[in-house]
């Protein structure tokens, strides 16, 4: 059996007492990266001034939506702000329901010449 190269090397980081947290600095393994979905169908045009990269995002999952039962929901401050694409839902849906510790972050704001908005945020796993 073939182990990716960066798999030896968080064994290490974990085993090694205070490699992480010591100061401060806390490790994630980033799972998905991309931009929003739905955004302009809910709360984000209301809340967009106030937002700043690197906040924490809530997820919500959704199993009983009528569109999708892997559909999972984004959002800021108790504003919902779209879903996570259904293209890249399944496997998050999945571990949610299995009680995998997962958070978000927002990652980049970007506002068109058209005035349209997107917001693309970052799902990642913390290491401890």
């Amino acid at each position: 059996m073939r182990i990716a190269p960066a798999v030896p090397a968080l064994a290490f980081l974990l085993a090694t007492p205070g490699a992480l947290g010591a100061d401060g600095i806390s490790a994630r393994i980033v799972v998905q990266h991309a931009p929003l979905a739905g955004f302009v169908y809910y709360d984000g045009k209301a809340v967009w001034e106030r937002m700043k990269t690197g906040e924490r995002l809530t997820l919500v999952r959704e199993p009983s939506n009528p569109h999708d039962a892997n559909a999972v929901r984004l959002e800021w401050q108790g504003h919902m702000l779209g879903y996570v694409p259904r293209k890249d839902n399944a496997d998050l849906a999945r571990q949610m329901d299995h009680g995998a510790r997962v958070q978000a972050h927002v990652t980049e704001l970007t506002r068109f010449a058209n005035g349209r908005h997107r917001i693309s945020y970052e799902i990642s796993v913390p290491l401890r």
